[in-house]
């Protein structure tokens, strides 16, 4: 395929790439990992990784008020992994939940082992599996065993968005603050990066990548070590119709030196993720201190601030779940009342034509009455 005119800049309406699905490579499978945070743009790489050839998953999270255009992930596999996190103590939002929270080994096997046959449900027939869940990044060493069993290998996409600006979207979907965001945006940064090392991986800026996609996928493929499955000309227009500036809907407004701690921990990894983004080699000295310094903070107070973050994600799914169950009593009431409605019009139609006719037949006996009287009469 020729690289310079699939990457030409063309214009076009922006499409939900369809999953294509057929049998079981005869080939190697390479799955493809979005790893990051929450809100920091793993949706819009994943659109642009589907359109360019890989593969979505069976069950896909709909789009809604935070992301019209699609969350792009697998919404069995995410409610997996918040399971999965609550069983070690965490939260998809725990600023601790990096490193990974393990269990007992065989609990740890039964989890793996539910991995496996979750991403064959998802995945199953395609050469090129595109998975990004956010809570996949602090549960990596789980998903890599899972891959690992199926023959499975994995490249790794991160993308790189400012920690300020993921804190102000989660301010505004969420209501967190900036300080337990930028936290958590670390946790989850430094997640990707350390189960990720040995992987073929990229770190795409999110910024760059919506002011030129086309120099952000030309790093990127040299950092994976290969060409994208299919980024054909059709899929270049394609992307040129979702990807714009316009999708950055929140700035770096303010500095992360007013946060404290939590900011300073936030822009020693943003310093290292963002040149690493924009193709340097930075030395780990500061990635690794803002690494200790994290878990310094979670030997003071994780105690306190994990199993809170757990008991809120409980609450949030028990919640969702009475709501899905009202949803459907509200369905079946809707339902019960439209079908009592209409057997109340079929009886009331059999009702009047059943009068209708007793009408008739009265009228009928009435002419018979009449003409036997006549005929009496006439006898």
């Amino acid at each position: 395929m020729p690289r310079t005119s699939a990457i030409e800049p063309q214009t076009a309406k922006p499409k939900t790439a369809p999953r294509v699905v057929g049998p079981k490579p005869a080939g190697p499978r390479t799955a493809y990992l979005v790893l990051g945070m929450h809100r920091s743009g793993t949706s819009a790489v994943t659109q642009l990784l589907a359109l360019a050839g890989c593969q979505l998953p069976a069950n896909l999270m709909p789009g809604d008020a935070h992301n019209a255009k699609g969350y792009f992930e697998p919404w069995k596999i995410a409610v997996f992994n918040d399971e999965r996190l609550r069983a070690a103590g965490s939260a998809w939002d725990d600023p601790f939940a990096y490193p990974y929270p393990a269990l007992p080994p065989a609990e740890e096997a039964a989890w793996a082992q539910r991995a496996r046959a979750l991403f064959e449900a998802e995945f199953a027939g395609a050469a090129f599996p595109l998975m990004k869940d956010p809570r996949a990044t602090v549960l990596t060493p789980m998903w890599r065993e899972a891959l690992a069993a199926l023959n499975v290998s994995a490249r790794v996409v991160i993308p790189v968005r400012h920690p300020l600006a993921v804190a102000w979207s989660l301010a505004r979907r969420d209501g967190f603050a900036p300080a337990k965001s930028v936290l958590v945006w670390s946790a989850y940064m430094l997640a990707a990066e350390a189960y990720s090392r040995d992987l073929p991986r990229a770190f795409v800026g999110y910024d760059a990548l919506l002011t030129d996609w086309r120099a952000e996928v030309a790093r990127m493929e040299a950092a994976l070590g290969g060409p994208l499955p299919a980024l054909t000309e059709a899929a270049a227009r394609e992307i040129d119709g979702f990807l714009s500036p316009e999708l950055r809907h929140n700035d770096a407004r303010g500095g992360l030196a007013a946060l404290g701690w939590t900011g300073e921990i936030a822009q020693a990894v943003h310093d290292w993720c963002a040149a690493k983004a924009a193709g340097g080699d930075p030395p780990r000295a500061g990635l690794d201190a803002a690494a200790a310094q994290l878990a310094a903070r979670q030997a003071e107070i994780g105690v306190l601030v994990s199993p809170a973050a757990r008991d809120l994600a409980a609450a949030r799914a028990e919640l969702a779940e009475l709501r899905r169950q009202l949803a459907v009593a509200r369905t079946l009431e809707a339902d019960l009342r439209a079908d009592m409605a209409a057997e109340r019009k079929a009886l009331e139609a059999g009702w009047k034509a059943a009068a209708k006719r007793l009408e008739r037949a009265d009228a009928a006996m009435a002419r018979i009455n009449l003409e036997l009287d006549a005929a009496l009469a006439d006898g």
